[in-house]
């Protein structure tokens, strides 16, 4: 009975807001002449803040051509700011800066859902090794993070020096499909510098070869060299690459579709945001990991699933800020805030 009760009084508490709300806006518009949409246009400036309001506003309105607006195809954009202005009764003469704000604030938000199908797309499609152009990105991928030492086989142990877990890649990105393999390609592409020193960093061990001879002459005799290289490795900074890069690409997906993205999408893209943009975002959160990864000192490889929980936090708590952009540092990047 209590959680009836319960239920009934957020119920009430729900329609009651909804419908002070409701009169709050109609008191607001008749004080100060505008609707909604253009006290958002005209009182915030562009970017994150503004899109999200006005996405909010037209998902929230009662009206389900202003629902639906927010999911119409790119070509029906200036149509439905037609619409929008009809709908609501704004001379488009009188307030022409308005309809260059909702269509730019439209451009981002269809585009945000367009980019998510796009993804989804790449994510799903599986690596097939019998098409020649998974099989030549894959290859790309090898050339731009080793370009001097030849591949000797398609089917090679050398793949693990990329980090790999076996002779053929192609199992490992079952999880992501071929959008681990475009991220990865793109990163090692565009941000090759950057690229092939994580490659390289996360192939060596934390100590250097002074450290390890410094320890040995401190050994107590009773510790064997055998030993000493067992610690080394449980300390080693060391991760696989490609898996990681992987790990990092489901990260970044279910940021995108979460939606967490917006705000730095929102407000690095002047309209809509396209794939480049997500494997920009890529790059940034691969640098970011490593450095965070090293930051953390993590005893060994088994410790991966916290770091990138702690690091995931990290980013969602950064992207809550509605001025966010999530700093470029790289080559691949530097194009990013002019797009």
């Amino acid at each position: 009975l209590l959680f009836f009760a319960r239920m009934f009084v957020q119920v009430c508490l729900y329609f009651y807001c909804k419908c002070l709300w409701r009169c709050l806006k109609f008191v607001v518009r008749k004080l100060t002449g505008r609707c909604e949409l253009q006290r958002i246009c005209y009182n915030t400036k562009p970017g994150a803040a503004r899109t999200m309001k006005i996405e909010a506003s037209l998902k929230g309105s009662k009206s389900k051509r202003l629902q639906t607006s927010v999911s119409v195809h790119p070509d029906a954009i200036e149509k439905t700011i037609d619409d929008i202005m009809e709908l609501k009764r704004i001379n488009p003469d009188i307030n022409p800066q308005l309809g260059v704000s909702l269509q730019a604030c439209l451009l981002q938000i269809v585009g945000y859902r367009n980019l998510i199908a796009e993804v989804e797309k790449l994510r799903r499609e599986p690596y097939d090794s019998e098409n020649p152009q998974h099989e030549e990105m894959l290859l790309k991928l090898w050339k731009c993070l080793k370009p001097n030492s030849p591949l000797k086989a398609r089917i090679s142990k050398q793949w693990c020096e990329i980090g790999f877990q076996g002779d053929d890649p192609k199992t490992d990105f079952r999880g992501m499909g071929l959008l681990g393999l475009y991220n990865l390609v793109y990163f090692a592409e565009w941000d090759t510098e950057i690229a092939q020193q994580v490659l390289s960093d996360s192939l060596h061990p934390k100590y250097s070869a002074w450290q390890y001879l410094d320890f040995l002459f401190s050994l107590p005799s009773q510790f064997s060299k055998a030993e000493w290289e067992k610690k080394k490795f449980d300390k080693a900074i060391g991760y696989s690459f490609a898996i990681v890069g992987i790990n990092i690409t489901d990260l970044a997906y279910n940021l995108l579709v979460s939606g967490a993205l917006k705000t730095h999408f929102y407000n690095v893209a002047p309209e809509a945001p396209t794939l480049t943009h997500f494997q920009q975002t890529f790059c940034y959160l691969m640098h970011e990991f490593h450095k965070f990864w090293i930051e953390e000192d993590p005893l060994d490889i088994m410790e991966f699933n916290r770091v990138r929980e702690k690091f995931h936090k990290r980013i969602l708590k950064q992207l809550q800020n509605p001025e966010m952009a999530l700093c470029p540092h790289f080559a691949a990047s530097e194009s990013l805030i002019n797009m």
